[in-house]
């Protein structure tokens, strides 16, 4: 079952473009990935998913109702998690849970039961009575996500929730968003990191408001036109400056420990570098693309 259905939606801030005829399909229970810088017009099409924005044309579809003309009947249907969620600090976590319980209309007998469970749930049974300002910022996180799922929406909507957030926690974060996938929640998240996209379904790329391709992680790479070469060790930024001067090298990136060399001839292209580099041919070697290196390709496409 469909439950985001968006067809030709578009927006627009005056002179800047932040979404051109997008359309997508979000299956249930499925992890759903927006892709992409800031300004690439993701924050822009959750709100109007959640109701919060009209869009200039196209439709929205989020449960089956109408994402702008029948807002009112999503607030109990979806939860939005923002870039900069509103916790209170000089509240406990139970207590902030409570105050959202509250908005959502939640029934006082209902709240002690989801209570339990979503302390149980995110681990923070142990920090029911800390002020949410002393807590560190994955605990925040998984507290922002509580307050958001404490009226058991069918619908996450999560603006990069894991930004600035531990790589410890950041991986606790996705464990629970992958159990509330199990248990039938759909989820549209947002996030400017490439390996987060290997957790989703399927992903979108989206620059400049629009969405470039969408497919699942394992397939992406195959959208790569191109072929690679990939040399791992040190002093790679100086050889990344040797090799862009060659004939066969269409692109140079660094990702890392590793240099990425795009090019249409490998072979020809190896012994380029070679004779550039005083490198062994061994130590250049034919490598499959990852996402970052189909995102940069597609984006220079575009």
């Amino acid at each position: 079952m469909t439950q985001i259905r968006i067809s030709k939606l578009a927006k627009r801030y005056d002179d800047t473009e932040a979404l051109c005829d997008v359309s997508l399909d979000v299956e249930a229970g499925e992890i759903f990935g927006l892709i992409g810088p800031d300004g690439a017009g993701k924050t822009t099409l959750m709100r109007i998913l959640c109701g919060l924005v009209a869009s200039d044309s196209g439709e929205a579809f989020v449960c089956g109702f109408d994402a702008i003309g029948q807002a009112a009947q999503l607030k109990s249907r979806v939860g939005y998690m923002p870039q900069r969620f509103s916790l209170y600090p000089d509240l406990s976590v139970a207590e902030n849970i409570r105050f959202f319980a509250d908005l959502y209309e939640v029934k006082r007998g209902d709240f002690d039961v989801r209570l339990r469970e979503l302390l149980t749930f995110s681990k923070l049974g142990p920090f029911a009575r800390r002020r949410a300002g002393q807590l560190s910022g994955g605990m925040k996180q998984k507290l922002a996500l509580c307050c958001t799922l404490i009226h058991t929406p069918e619908v996450l909507v999560l603006d990069e929730p894991t930004t600035g957030v531990d790589p410890v926690s950041r991986l606790e974060f996705w464990e629970i968003l992958a159990r509330l996938a199990g248990e039938g929640v759909t989820i549209l998240v947002s996030t400017p990191y490439m390996d987060e996209a290997l957790r989703c379904q399927r992903v979108a790329f989206i620059h400049k408001g629009r969405i470039l391709a969408t497919d699942t992680p394992q397939n992406i790479p195959n959208l790569f036109a191109e072929r690679m070469l990939e040399i791992e060790g040190e002093g790679l930024f100086d050889l990344a400056g040797k090799c862009r001067t060659l004939p066969r090298v269409k692109s140079v990136h660094l990702f890392g420990g590793r240099l990425h060399i795009v090019t249409d001839d490998v072979e020809a292209c190896r012994r380029e570098v070679v004779d550039a580099t005083g490198l062994s041919p061994d130590d250049i070697r034919a490598s499959r693309p990852s996402i970052e290196d189909t995102f940069i390709s597609l984006l220079k496409i575009e």
